[in-house]
């Protein structure tokens, strides 16, 4: 079975193209314009076990908000597409990562309630290559919503906001990870009691 999905999204703000695999290796590319964010898609990307491009382009003339957000928006909705009825998955996941003195945690339930519960009191705010501290959170809303995920992400340390955001999106690339392997235990059953996700 193959867990993939190529979709596109155009509005008067962004024009974006995604590819996405499910049981990758951390290639392709991502070029979005902004940075650090195609930092952190690489770093998602890699820990996450995923093959994923993307292409973006966005008025960052205004700021990264639109295509970050966007980015996520479509992210989401290919992980939905390539989990299909979500057979076989282990469907639970969750991560902690430290990075230098920075520390954060994910979990995740691809469930189909989508929820999006971002912690991080002592995130500074302040731009990193284009890319605005607060968008972290923007983008995990995003992912969370159109993939019909709840996930939960706690920044717990730090004082590198580079750092802080870095640990986030690593946590949540394993927590990922986690929750989409199959189950060799139940590759044939949707993980409900309900029978259906």
């Amino acid at each position: 079975m193959s867990r993939t999905a190529t979709l596109s999204r155009a509005t008067s703000e962004t024009e974006i193209s995604l590819s996405l695999g499910l049981d990758g290796s951390g290639a392709g590319e991502r070029r979005t314009g902004v940075g650090f964010f195609d930092h952190m898609l690489d770093s998602l990307a890699r820990h996450g076990g995923l093959d994923l491009d993307v292409e973006a382009r966005g008025d960052l003339e205004t700021g990264a908000h639109h295509t970050v957000e966007d980015t996520g928006l479509l992210l989401g909705r290919a992980l939905d597409e390539a989990l299909a009825d979500r057979t076989g998955i282990v469907r639970f996941g969750e991560a902690t990562v430290p990075m230098d003195e920075a520390r954060a945690s994910a979990a995740i339930d691809l469930s189909g309630r989508p929820l999006s519960v971002f912690e991080a009191k002592r995130l500074p705010s302040l731009v990193i290559g284009g890319f605005e501290t607060e968008l972290c959170e923007e983008f995990m809303r995003a992912v969370a919503s159109t993939s019909r995920m709840t996930l939960h992400v706690r920044v717990e340390a730090g004082r590198s906001a580079h750092h802080m955001i870095e640990a986030a999106f690593k946590a949540f690339a394993r927590a990922l990870r986690a929750a989409v392997a199959i189950d060799p235990d139940a590759a044939d059953r949707v993980p409900s009691t309900k029978g259906v996700l």
